[in-house]
């Protein structure tokens, strides 16, 4: 955006608050909408992608005049054909016009104007574009000499992006780029506004923010990392532990990836909850009651390792037998599954699982497509007995399935003689 720009806006608003013409404001970041006054249009709900695909490039490139050419390739590509390609072209405008003149005013053919045989947007129509504030209060807080001015800036800017970049037409050859452009800028000025109230101990503001934040982007361990501090901060040490556990979970689900040793350790702080007076042991017993339940346990991949840990000391004193089995899904003939089937037989296969394992055993999800299993008191007859059990479950339960199992058993060593 050019220098100066939110000055312009600033402009813009002063004129439509004195009574002068209503500002067109056009929205882009989330729903994508046109407002004038009390009235407004927005593609919620609308079939008709093509004029709102036409409105969107208009509005967003109105600093340029558009050849017919670049628009019909626009709007119908190279694939689709036509028999008059310029005629379809002006019935689209018509309609674009037509869907503008809703706002009043005649507003369509105003707005959108042939020149020479190009088109263009009309400039001297007072216009505010959502993604040109954006833009320009997170270079005015750059820029700015202090954090005051900084952070009121940014929270501005945040207030503004309401979603991604023209969401609808997301998989528009020229949206994209510009999509991860702003959702980039966004996600910077979270990180930048969190890293400011944390300066200062506004942990409940930055709560709100990275909540708020992984509405756009769940994916990303440096939210979840101010997120939790934050939490840690406020002495919420349980909101912590859940949000851990459903980022841990997200990720490997996603990617098949564990957390950063940072947020591992901050989880780690979250789960040593301690009491803050002296307990009888009648309530410390109350306290370490399970929830009646059966089946399985099944826990995140580090509380796994925890446990193999403490039982491998055990099996040392006590010299009992137990095994691991590792229960991998697969396509047939071997080789990875497409995702878009993959989450629905890692959840079918928790399931049996959690039926075929007895309820002193231990379970976890540790990559993208496997399940480990901790059988303790069984020999290797019996763990492979429980590892076959499931995978012919599976086979019969879902004959349909793209996957196959494959399941590997080996006994677990004392500690110093590896796993």
């Amino acid at each position: 955006m050019e220098q100066g720009a939110l000055g312009s806006l600033g402009r813009a608003g002063e004129r439509e608050a004195n009574g002068e013409m209503p500002i067109l404001k056009v929205r882009m970041l989330g729903e994508f909408s046109f407002q004038k006054g009390a009235m407004e249009i927005s593609d919620g709900g609308n079939r008709s992608k093509k004029v709102w695909l036409l409105l969107a490039y208009m509005a967003f490139y109105r600093r340029r005049t558009v050849t017919p050419g670049e628009l019909t390739t626009l709007l119908w590509g190279e694939g689709e054909k036509s028999a008059n390609p310029m005629n379809a072209l002006k019935t689209m405008f018509h309609r674009a016009r037509a869907c503008l003149d809703r706002l009043g005013g005649g507003l369509g053919r105003q707005i959108i104007v042939r020149q020479e045989g190009f088109y263009a947007w009309n400039l001297e129509i007072p216009m505010e574009l959502d993604v040109d504030e954006f833009e320009a209060l997170r270079q005015a807080g750059a820029e700015a000499a202090d954090d005051e001015t900084r952070l009121d800036c940014w929270t501005k800017a945040l207030d503004i992006y309401k979603g991604d970049f023209l969401s609808k037409l997301a998989y528009e050859p020229w949206v994209a780029p510009m999509a991860a452009h702003y959702h980039n800028l966004y996600i910077q000025t979270v990180l930048d506004t969190a890293d400011l109230l944390e300066k200062e101990g506004r942990w409940s503001e930055i709560e709100t923010l990275c909540r708020s934040a992984l509405k756009h982007e769940p994916y990303l361990e440096e939210i979840y990392l101010r997120l939790m501090r934050a939490l840690l901060q406020q002495e919420d040490r349980q909101g912590a532990v859940v949000v851990y556990e459903k980022m841990s979970e997200l990720l490997l689900s996603a990617f098949g990836v564990m957390p950063s040793d940072e947020l591992r350790a901050l989880y780690r702080e979250a789960a040593r909850s301690l009491n803050k007076r002296v307990l009888s042991m009648e309530e410390m017993l109350e306290q370490l009651r399970e929830p009646p339940a059966g089946g399985a346990l099944f826990c995140d991949y580090d509380f796994f390792k925890t446990i193999y840990h403490s039982y491998a000391r055990l099996m040392e004193r006590s010299g009992d037998a137990a095994h691991l089995a590792l229960v991998t899904a697969e396509a047939p003939g071997g080789g990875e599954l497409p995702r878009r089937s993959l989450d629905r037989v890692m959840d079918n296969l928790q399931q049996l699982i959690g039926q075929n394992l007895r309820r002193g055993d231990v379970a976890c999800r540790c990559g993208l497509a496997q399940f480990l299993l901790l059988l303790p008191q069984a020999n290797y007859e019996n763990s492979r007995r429980i590892a076959d059990r499931i995978t012919k479950a599976f086979a019969r339960q879902y004959p349909h399935s793209p996957a196959v199992l494959r399941a590997s058993v080996h006994p677990m060593q004392p500690p110093g003689e590896g796993a």
